[in-house]
């Protein structure tokens, strides 16, 4: 056994038991995991590489109904999505807010006799253009799932003249626009790392570079990539929530299957002042010339645009190309012809593959994005349960299903529901400005550091602000970390790696905010912590740039050691 092995791991290889073993750490993981938790059930989640870092890193940053999954006729997803989204509203305040969208319309009639050949035959066929009279037809089903009781406004149709009025910098060809509500996930990964502290507080444990490499009657073998140690854990029912790798995980457990044909997404963020603010900070949602829908969307003062559908192998890794890149510009030039944009303005990009079923000839855009979940039993081994599909929306509801089934499995029933259950730092969220003021005062202070910890924690700043003031804090890298931060991400949030931190506990990387001196002095503060020597260190900064270069774009001059 490795010395440095780590404390949680060493539990749980002393344990060599639990009730439920999940595999994969992203949100859907993730939410299972939670309610079964709540359940009292003895729970263990397992990731490979740190939570959410997979297709759950890789989103549109929406919390979204879907409207256009009506044109493949799945209105129960529609209706869900519509309903989850608006509990997360409410539940998750401090990371899901309301998202203003508008869709440019450049014609009447298009696609209305197409879409029926696509609701019969499930995306088959050449896409078409969808007019007004489509996009109104659709929005008006849409209100009828979306409207929360009319908390969530109705949409809303404008001619021309008014259109340009709204957004004079679109295309001058626009002849409708339709605006509607859906919502937007600023940080969805630490919204899910919030639902996953809100698990182990109800008891879960939760691993993660941690992998699921065999499985035999003896239990399930497990690999710790920190230490290279192999254990094993005997447990009753494994759940695969892989996602995209959900096929390859199977297949390490000795279980053949061909559930899977994830598709690509990729997208740029840039630094584009006058792109900004032509959205009016509205998402513009729209169709581009190849029937692929699309989106301009603001996002923490920088400008998000994506996405594309393409076929990918989930056995290599999923990279932002120049061709996607030459996309992206051409779409923001059908939309608002008049903006100039270039390379130099990206300042991110990041890529990931869609956790969707195996799809033959169905059109990447129009595979469903509803779940399933399939089962397989073999004698002398426990029932695994593969999750195939699912989409951040509904993360929740699909939790509770998934959930369902391993309870019918373990015969208990069961004893509580995670629906519109405030999720971590959104327990007694401030809802106003004023309160806000208040709020910060009482517990982090109205500063620029306390507003960081505000954004980046919701109401659970307040524990965040009081472990700061238990040690010697200070500044790391100015208002956006200190010193005893970092220390509360590696002890409370499991963050093990340089890019554990920057990517996905603070969003440095996505906004461009994270150059090469950066990265050393995380590195240097996180080495004394997990007992790091000069090697392993510089290994650190070396992985992180070349991860930063090779998987979104961004090329740091490197810096020599700080010694």
């Amino acid at each position: 056994m490795a010395t440095n092995e780590r404390t949680d791991v060493r539990a749980a290889r002393e344990a060599g038991r639990a009730s439920v073993l999940i595999i994969g750490g992203g949100i859907n993981g993730i939410a299972t995991f939670r309610d079964l938790a709540l359940q009292g059930v003895d729970v263990l989640l397992v990731e490979r590489d740190d939570f959410a870092s997979g297709a759950s890193s890789a989103s549109s940053h929406m919390i979204h109904g879907g409207i256009r999954y009506l044109e493949n006729g799945e209105f129960r997803l529609v209706k869900e999505s519509v309903q989850e989204r608006n509990d997360l509203l409410k539940t998750a305040p401090h990371y899901v807010k309301p998202l203003e969208t508008t869709i440019p319309i450049y014609s009447t009639f298009s696609g209305i006799l197409t879409a029926p050949f696509r609701f019969l035959f499930h995306g088959s066929g050449k896409p078409r253009e969808r007019g007004a009279l489509l996009i109104k037809t659709g929005l008006t089903i849409y209100d009828t799932f979306s409207r929360d009781g009319g908390n969530v406004p109705r949409h809303r149709f404008r001619g021309r003249r008014k259109s340009l009025e709204d957004l004079p910098r679109l295309n001058p060809r626009v002849k409708y626009t339709a605006t509607y509500y859906d919502a937007s996930a600023h940080d969805p990964e630490r919204l899910a790392l919030d639902v996953l502290r809100d698990a182990e507080r109800a008891g879960g444990r939760a691993l993660n570079h941690v992998e699921a490499i065999g499985m035999d009657a003896d239990g399930v073998l497990l690999r710790d990539a920190e230490s290279g140690d192999e254990f094993r854990i005997v447990t009753d029912v494994v759940v695969n929530a892989s996602g995209p790798w959900t096929d390859l995980t199977n297949a390490a457990l000795g279980t053949g299957t061909a559930f899977m044909g994830g598709t690509k997404g990729s997208h740029i963020v840039l630094d584009h002042p006058e792109l900004m603010a032509a959205t009016a900070g509205r998402e513009i949602f729209f169709e581009h010339s190849d029937g692929r829908i699309v989106l301009i969307y603001p996002l923490k003062g920088k400008v998000l645009v994506g996405t594309t559908d393409l076929e990918a192998d989930p056995r290599e890794p999923a990279v932002c190309t120049e061709e996607e890149i030459d996309y992206f510009f051409d779409l923001i030039g059908h939309v608002f012809p008049s903006i100039p944009v270039d390379r130099s303005q990206i300042v991110y990009r990041f890529s990931g593959i869609r956790p969707l079923p195996h799809h033959d000839d169905i059109a990447p855009g129009f595979v469903s994005r509803d779940y399933r979940i399939e089962r397989r039993k073999d004698a002398g081994l426990p029932p695994v349960l593969s999750l195939v599909g699912g989409k951040w929306t509904t993360f929740r509801a699909l939790g509770e299903s998934l959930a369902d089934r391993v309870l019918a499995e373990l015969g208990r029933p069961r004893v509580t529901t995670t629906k519109g259950v405030r999720i971590g730092g959104g327990v007694g969220y401030p809802r106003t400005p004023r309160r806000t003021v208040e709020w910060l005062r009482q517990n982090v202070g109205d500063s620029a550091r306390g507003r960081v910890l505000f954004v980046r924690y919701g109401t659970r700043a307040a524990h965040v602000a009081a472990y700061l003031g238990e040690g010697e804090d200070e500044p790391l890298l100015g208002d956006q970390l200190s010193t005893r931060e970092l220390l509360w991400m590696i002890e409370k949030e499991h963050a093990r790696h340089v890019a554990d931190i920057l990517f996905r506990r603070t969003n440095l990387v996505f906004t461009g905010d994270a150059d090469a001196a950066t990265v050393r002095t995380v590195a240097e503060a996180m080495a004394p912590v997990l007992g790091w020597d000069a090697a392993t260190t510089d290994a650190e900064v070396e992985s992180t740039v070349r991860s930063l270069r090779e998987r979104h774009g961004v090329d740091l001059a490197t810096e020599p050691a700080g010694r």
